[in-house]
């Protein structure tokens, strides 16, 4: 029997929409209401901290999912192809809607459009999946535990490079791994949510159609986000009194990848359990068509390719008006993107039947 994941694509509607509101607040609210000593501000800068690792673990667990399933059917090489692929093209839009030609045609050729940003960091998280994956010689039970032990690893060695500088590299490489060049994400430690959600997919595969599965792992999300969230420091600091290695004690000072892996699991555990009822068909379009709203929300807020978006505004909202804007922005993205399709086919064939007249004009 064929089980649809639902809640993957809720999950996935609730991050980018996160993604966007706070994208939309934090590039246009006035700096004097920019306080963590407020508890509006403090919740709303928590909540946005979530959603990047939410987004990378969703993404992690979706993909292979997806993967190990075509290799139930013996279709696990046009899969990793497809894989490869779908990275390569995250990472191409990444860089493109970074573009800005007039800065180009007026001769203004800096180097801001190789900055790291989400697409690039989850194309080549997809890569390295498949990579690895392959290098596990397509075994799942290799592949899980391997899946695992990168993302804890990642995690627990955050301390090591958490300021690291490589030089005389090339400046589009150097970025994945550094922010000083105004790169927004590194593919280290992102990488570690999508190793988690990859290894999450496993557990997906080998028992989604066992009878109490779903509220077996409703409650190992929630047991396992609280004990990532208040013990995963203990935990740490008792590793490093077992071994006296530094790298637990300074993972321990500063943790917040695994806390946060823990809010991740939560909101895992909320949406899986409200599956039936948040499964409307508006959501589920929204999870399906994260790229596209990404995207558009990218060249609306930030200007892509002519440098004219909402930031030029500044930040000069109020809460209020910031709120009532974010809402909009929500709905005019959603909106485009929606109609996206159609708009594209109407030109595909407009620039098709004008081809035609030129060919035939021609002969």
């Amino acid at each position: 029997m064929k089980i649809r994941l639902y809640f993957i694509d809720i999950v996935r509607a609730f991050a980018i929409l996160m993604m966007l509101q706070g994208h939309f607040i934090d590039t246009l609210l006035e700096s004097s209401y920019r306080n963590l000593n407020t508890d509006t501000y403090r919740v709303w800068s928590f909540f946005r901290g979530i959603t990047a690792p939410t987004f990378f673990t969703i993404s992690g667990l979706i993909f292979t999912y997806l993967l190990i399933k075509a290799k139930e059917n013996g279709e696990e090489k046009a899969r990793m192809k497809k894989g490869i692929t779908r990275g390569l093209s995250l990472i191409a839009i990444g860089y493109l809607i970074r573009i800005n030609f007039i800065n180009w045609f007026l001769g203004y050729n800096n180097t801001s459009f190789l900055a790291v940003d989400v697409l690039h960091c989850i194309g080549l998280s997809l890569i390295l999946t498949v990579c690895i994956f392959y290098l596990c010689n397509k075994k799942i039970l290799l592949f899980s535990v391997m899946m695992l032990i990168l993302g804890v690893c990642i995690f627990v060695a955050e301390p090591l490079y958490r300021s690291l500088e490589i030089a005389d590299i090339p400046l589009f490489i150097h970025n994945y791994i550094s922010k000083n060049n105004g790169s927004v994400f590194r593919i280290i430690p992102w990488y570690g949510y999508t190793s988690f959600g990859a290894f999450i997919a496993t557990l997906f595969y080998w028992n989604l159609h066992k009878t109490y599965f779903k509220i077996t792992t409703i409650s190992s999300f929630i047991s396992i986000g609280l004990l990532l969230i208040y013990y995963s420091s203990d935990l740490l600091l008792l590793g490093y009194d077992t071994t006296k290695i530094e790298v637990f004690r300074d993972a321990a000072n500063y943790n917040y990848l695994f806390s946060k892996l823990g809010y991740v699991l939560l909101y895992f555990a909320f949406f899986y359990s409200l599956e039936k009822y948040l499964k409307y068909p508006l959501i589920v379009r929204i999870g399906k068509n994260t790229l596209s709203i990404y995207v558009i929300h990218f060249i609306i807020l930030y200007g892509s390719f002519f440098g004219i978006g909402f930031k030029n505004i500044g930040k000069i909202l109020s809460p209020i008006q910031v709120s009532v804007g974010a809402v909009l922005f929500l709905v005019l993205t959603i909106f485009i993107s929606f109609k996206y399709p159609k708009v594209t086919m109407l030109l595909k064939s407009k620039l098709h039947k004008l081809y035609q007249v030129i060919i035939n004009s021609i002969q």
